[in-house]
């Protein structure tokens, strides 16, 4: 296990390293701190302001989700979402999920497999509304040039992705429209294909799992975390118009919508912790292909991505010592999770 997370970081590093040399290549440091000198920060703060909104609607959101199995009110899931977040931001692969799993284990007494499910229907709700803002934008995209390799293959990959984020939805909803089938095929599968002797065990899990999606069984229950979802978006670009001001430049809110969408689809490649450059080099390319200045795209970058990071990263350690939990709990979640499924 420590050996795969290991290889798992020095693989994300690579691969931030190599957004990071596409995006910053023959630019010299120069151009980037006078952005960053003149830059008028005051603008951050309605800026953070709009994210926290953002995040408390996300808590209303899990909250939504996860009634059918519990009913956890949305001040209390606040800080758990903070702690994900967080988790997020320090932990590679997305470590923050299980994390809030886990903490929602403790407080709540929510099965990890239940709350994982909700979890990653969160993610397939986003990356389908973050699709949603690609292909909104898609026939002012392909009337730009670019520099960068980031804007060619914009379509092709929005293409696939939607291949990909809306084949799992439509999984997602067939199994919660259709549970006792779902659990027949799962029975069965699970039976052709695993050893006897881990059967039972693997059954229980995807049984919570499966219980974690019962909010989708209808289509209003499905559009209801949808039109959430968009709300929850919107505001983040809210965030990135915001800060946008801090900086002498000007695009529509469609364009930043656009790069809402292509760094968020982007932070899903593996990545040094805290998205470093796979949120940055789509950024910055994005901006450079409407005609930024490439210094001024990458300081209002850069300072965007702080701002996204560092909030939500403090709040949520706030509320980790708050509740007690400690920094080296990797262990203790591990443990958590194969204890609770073996419940």
């Amino acid at each position: 296990m420590r050996a795969m997370k290991r290889w798992q970081f020095w693989v994300g590093l690579v691969i931030s390293a190599g957004f990071l040399y596409l995006a910053l290549r023959g630019l010299e440091l120069s151009e980037v701190w006078g952005p960053l000198r003149t830059a008028r920060y005051w603008w951050l703060l309605p800026g953070v302001g709009v994210y926290f909104v953002a995040v408390w609607v996300r808590a209303w959101r899990w909250h939504y989700l996860l009634r059918p199995v519990k009913v956890v009110p949305t001040p209390k899931m606040f800080p758990i979402v903070a702690i994900g977040y967080m988790g997020n931001n320090i932990y590679p692969a997305r470590a923050g999920e299980v994390l809030r799993a886990y903490v929602l284990k403790q407080k709540e007494d929510v099965s990890i497999s239940a709350s994982l499910a909700t979890v990653i229907v969160e993610r397939i709700f986003d990356g389908v509304v973050m699709l949603g803002f690609v292909f909104l934008n898609l026939p002012e995209l392909a009337t730009l040039t670019g520099s960068s390799g980031f804007i060619g293959n914009i379509q092709t990959l929005a293409l696939w992705g939607s291949v990909a984020f809306l084949g799992a939805l439509a999984v997602f909803l067939l199994a919660a429209m259709f549970p006792i089938r779902a659990e027949k095929v799962i029975t069965r599968l699970v039976g052709i294909f695993l050893p006897e002797r881990i059967r039972q065990a693997v059954l229980e899990v995807v049984l919570k799992f499966l219980h974690g999606l019962e909010s989708l069984r209808s289509p209003r229950e499905a559009i209801m975390v949808l039109i959430t979802s968009i709300i929850i978006w919107l505001l983040e670009t809210g965030k990135y118009w915001l800060v946008m001001h801090a900086f002498d430049f000007q695009v529509s809110f469609f364009a930043l919508m656009l790069m809402n969408g292509i760094v968020n689809l982007a932070t899903t490649i593996p990545s040094a912790p805290g998205y470093l450059g796979t949120f940055d080099g789509p950024g910055i390319a994005v901006l450079s292909a409407f005609g930024v200045d490439q210094g001024v795209a990458t300081g209002y970058t850069l300072v965007l991505h702080a701002a996204l990071w560092f909030p939500i990263t403090l709040l949520g350690g706030y509320f980790m010592l708050r509740e007690g939990i400690r920094w080296q709990s990797g262990k203790v979640i591990d443990q958590e999770l194969e204890a609770s499924e073996g419940e």
